[in-house]
């Protein structure tokens, strides 16, 4: 669907419009944009941690000693306990079909380089897809791209999970499901980043987007808890039932999205000085009916008929656009990793002297993004406080170092030990990598120099979040080939990781503490990051 059609008001709010005899405010709309938008980038992020948690099954460690059998636990976490040793006789049956030796083609000597290859086979197709799901983000309708994009991702996640159930064994098959997924899922996030963008100003967007981007760590946490809790029926089920959700989720995009506040009957907030919510806080929702209810969603389209999506290059030249994408690409390589290896690590070493169940390890992997949670908020709101993106992500990547080897040195020591240091780890990674895919890539996207006449929200965010995800995606792989030298390994990788995502950024650094002492460059290195007063 060309931006220049008409699109139509979503099925979902005619109803709702109907029944209620009038139109929501401006305010509602906002609320229920960041509501469904949180719901949609949560489920493509639980449909990412089955991989994560079913790694233990499909390829166990011949070394790791068996859990010990004290107590049975039918719930996961968090109805039940969080440390769960003993499997019930059931699940070992399902879990361990092929008695006990894993599930080809996954088990054996070159089972975590397969596992490893997997996970680059969806991230690389992700990074790539990005690219072009960002400018078609710019031309089509956002509303049914996001929609398509979901279910496709939940099918094909769906079909990886099926090859449980089909007794399939070749790698093939498990590399194509991957990547076609991959594909799909690039449609998520430069959707809803713009979409958010539609409908936000600047102000306090790196606090409002810190709390919003919380559906990544959400996402995380409810992904494994799912898979963890069902994969007692067999692994597959922990691909089916979060490809199940997904598909749900888009459904509900459909249905209620409002991805333009043109669709609405409302004015384009970024060519319009973000005076967008002024104009309309005292407009009672009555008078707005008159505006728009008889249009039932006729002139949504209208407002983009002269606007034109910018090509790649075009937003790569953007001030700011590369610096954070180079810087995204290591903190995502550093963030991606604990996101697909950490249950895998957790069942694999030994914490308080004693190995984790792979639901235990599951459960309890969920306390990384719980700080992931707080991080993003944070980093989000002292970038508002102090006007200085680069400088708080920066900040919060050469934090990471120390917290990342304490973890590593410390967190065998106990379980307690190992969950706050867990999360201290999780605050400081995510936090970065929280805010320059949400508020700072919405803020390249609506740049002065586009002066109001490009729509260039999903094309940004795609050049960014595609070149991180292009670390996501070698993170994982080179995690498959070092962790066969030793997990001390791995943690100097992503110590060097972090090291590079904060350099990268040094320049923009130096531009921001300059401003704020007052020195003004001809040519701020920083423009775009909240000085564009819009």
């Amino acid at each position: 669907m060309a931006m220049g059609a008409k699109r139509k008001t979503p099925p979902g709010i005619l109803l709702l419009r109907r029944i209620r005899g009038r139109n929501w405010s401006p305010k509602t709309f906002r609320y229920a944009i960041l509501l469904i938008t949180f719901i949609a980038y949560a489920c493509y992020h639980a449909s990412r941690k089955p991989s994560s948690i079913v790694k233990s099954v499909l390829h166990p460690e011949p070394s790791t000693k068996p859990p010990q059998q004290e107590h049975i636990n039918m719930y996961p976490w968090p109805l039940g306990n969080v440390f769960v040793k003993e499997e019930t006789d059931v699940n070992h049956v399902l879990l361990h079909r092929n008695s006990g030796k894993g599930w080809e083609p996954f088990n054996g000597k070159g089972g975590t380089s397969r596992l490893g290859e997997i996970d680059v086979a969806f991230l690389a197709c992700y990074s790539l897809g990005m690219y072009v799901a960002g400018h078609l983000g710019d031309s089509l309708d956002l509303r049914l791209f996001l929609t398509w994009g979901m279910i496709g991702s939940g099918f094909f996640v769906g079909l990886f999970g099926m090859g449980y159930f089909w007794n399939i064994h070749g790698f093939w098959f498990f590399l194509v499901m991957q990547m076609a997924a991959g594909l799909f899922q690039a449609t998520g996030w430069p959707s809803v980043v713009a979409v958010v963008g539609n409908w936000f100003g600047k102000r306090q967007r790196g606090l409002i987007m810190g709390i919003w981007n919380a559906h990544t760590s959400v996402g995380n946490i409810c992904g494994s808890l799912i898979a963890a809790g069902v994969l007692q029926y067999g692994w597959g089920w922990s691909f089916i039932a979060p490809g199940l959700v997904m598909s749900l989720g888009g459904v509900l995009v459909y249905l209620f999205l409002a991805a333009y506040p043109e669709d609405v009957g409302f004015p384009d907030i970024n060519s319009n000085s973000g005076k967008f919510i002024k104009r309309h806080r005292d407009i009672e929702e009555e008078e707005v009916e008159e505006a728009d209810v008889e249009e039932e969603g006729e002139s949504s389209g209208q407002g983009y008929e002269n606007k034109r999506s910018v090509g790649l290059l075009q937003a790569c030249m953007i001030p700011g656009v590369i610096p954070f994408a180079m810087c995204l690409f290591f903190s995502k390589l550093v963030a991606y990793t604990f996101l697909y290896w950490l249950p895998f690590y957790l069942s694999q070493t030994t914490i308080g002297g004693e190995y984790m169940s792979v639901k235990t390890a599951g459960n309890l992997s969920t306390l990384f993004d719980v700080g992931g949670i707080v991080g993003g908020i944070l980093a989000g709101y002292i970038s508002d406080k102090f006007k200085a993106r680069a400088t708080t992500a920066a900040t919060f990547m050469y934090a990471a170092i120390p917290a990342m080897l304490v973890y590593h040195s410390y967190g065998g020591v106990s379980q307690t030990v190992n969950v706050v240091l867990m999360m201290v780890a999780g605050l400081f990674v995510n936090g970065p990598y929280a805010l320059i895919t949400t508020a700072v890539s919405a803020d390249l996207g609506t740049h002065k120099s586009l002066q109001g006449d490009s729509r260039a929200l999903a094309t940004v965010t795609a050049i960014i979040d595609g070149t991180g995800s292009a670390g996501a995606a070698l993170g994982p792989l080179l995690t498959g080939f070092l962790s066969t030298l030793g997990w001390e390994a791995v943690f100097y990788m992503l110590v060097v990781g972090a090291l590079c995502a904060g350099l990268l950024l040094t320049r923009l650094v130096i531009a921001e503490i300059r401003e704020k002492l007052g020195y003004v460059d001809e040519v701020p290195a920083c423009e775009p990051l909240l000085n564009d007063r819009r």
